[in-house]
């Protein structure tokens, strides 16, 4: 998409500022998140006498033209970054500021230990956590309900409702993404470890490990619980919330973002689609809960104004005016004070912060970015593929797909 770029000059500078700093801040998003940044850039700026220019996108070529920046030393004072992008801009947490460093600024007390560290590279705060999402297990209530089944708890149940909620009604759908989710969520139950060992920068499962995992998800497809990655091909792969089977209540139950509710509810006009509790395997350590920050606030290391630009930061992440300008157009917010306050205002849909809520409960493994490495989800793909197709066997696609994702993180070791 065409840059689109404004620049919002300050009126009231602070009295006795001699100059006001001026910032550039570059975010991705579509009209609606533009206009209200702005707007609460605009309050941010005034409140303490910075100009700051706006520069902002649609998500297609934001990466590029970030790395292009970053590569020529033009990047923004402060930067929208996807949590994954942490390792390719910042291997050894030198490639942002440390926003510890302006603890006195911004209030790092409004987010927990645990959430910092999804912002950590090398040790170091490089971002600050714009808001939280993780993976949900959702089911059409509505469905259940006549065919007087509860909702599942547990795999068994999800087996159990396969044939019982009506003629070619299936209970669960697990395609592409979301089958290497649930294989992932499954070893991880089973082992208690993230795919990637945060002090090794290798692949912390076994080939035993995620052989079983690959069993577990091809167990549902032959129980009929969901369907084949071979009939998902055939229908041409097409979005779940844009499939008529999903509108119509044929399919029942996916596992996705908490944050992704609304389009996935919205298909099913009066159908009531609700979370559930993380579906655990026997024997689990943990309920293998993928909690990630869904985007990170980052201030460049080479800004020249990081005081004034963590001064915005902290306006635009805990400022009361701020947060009723930003609501949720980047998800619930991370930070307690804002999460707080949108709550009471009532302007969360009660089973998105239902949603929430489980993925904040959950006792998974702090996950490494290298999850979402492009090489490494082509690679889990690919082998997964290949062993849903039988063109492979669960134990020899595990040991080849181990083997190259190792190959592929080698140099962030």
């Amino acid at each position: 998409m065409k840059l689109l770029t404004t620049t919002i000059l300050t009126t009231g500078l602070l009295a006795g500022a001699v100059q006001a700093d001026e910032l550039r801040m570059s975010w991705w998003g579509g009209d609606a998140r533009h206009a209200q940044t702005q707007e609460a850039l605009q309050v941010c700026g005034t409140k303490h006498g910075h100009q700051v220019a706006a520069e902002f996108t649609g998500w297609a070529g934001h990466q590029e033209r970030i790395t292009t920046q970053i590569a020529g030393r033009t990047e923004a004072d402060i930067m929208q970054i996807n949590w994954p992008w942490l390792p390719l801009f910042s291997r050894d947490g030198t490639g942002f500021a440390d926003l510890r460093d302006f603890s006195d600024i911004i209030d790092l007390s409004q987010w927990t230990e645990e959430q910092l560290a999804g912002g950590e590279m090398n040790g170091v705060l490089n971002g600050l956590p714009v808001a939280e999402t993780g993976r949900v297990y959702f089911f059409n209530k509505t469905v259940f309900d006549a065919a007087g089944l509860p909702l599942p708890t547990n795999w068994d149940e999800v087996r159990t409702a396969t044939g019982q909620l009506g003629e070619g009604v299936l209970p669960f759908e697990a395609q592409g993404l979301n089958a290497i989710f649930l294989v992932s969520t499954t070893v991880t139950q089973m082992t208690g470890k993230d795919l990637i060992d945060a002090q090794t920068t290798t692949v912390a499962w076994t080939p035993e490990e995620l052989a079983e995992g690959i069993r577990f998800y091809l167990s549902l497809v032959d129980d009929g619980a969901i369907r084949s990655w071979q009939q998902v091909a055939g229908e041409g792969n097409i979005e779940l919330f844009e499939m008529r089977p999903w509108a119509d209540g044929r399919i029942a139950g996916t596992y996705e973002w908490d944050s992704a509710y609304a389009k996935y509810a919205d298909p099913l006009g009066d159908q009531d689609l609700v979370p559930v509790p993380i579906l655990q395997v026997d024997g689990a350590v943990n309920d293998g809960t993928y909690r990630k920050p869904s985007m990170l606030l980052a201030i460049s290391a080479r800004s020249e104004n990081p005081q004034a630009a963590a001064q915005i930061i902290d306006c635009l992440m805990n400022d009361p005016e701020a947060v009723d300008i930003l609501g949720d157009s980047r998800g619930l917010p991370a930070s307690r004070a804002a999460s707080e306050r949108l709550a009471a205002e009532g302007g969360i849909d009660p089973n998105v912060a239902a949603a929430h809520d489980l993925v904040l409960a959950g006792n998974g493994p702090v996950p490494s970015p290298l999850n979402e490495h492009p090489k490494v989800r082509e690679i889990f793909g690919d082998y997964l593929e290949a062993a849903a197709y039988g063109q492979i066997e669960p134990e020899d696609a595990a040991l080849e797909m181990i083997d190259e994702m190792n190959r592929a993180i080698r140099s962030f070791r």
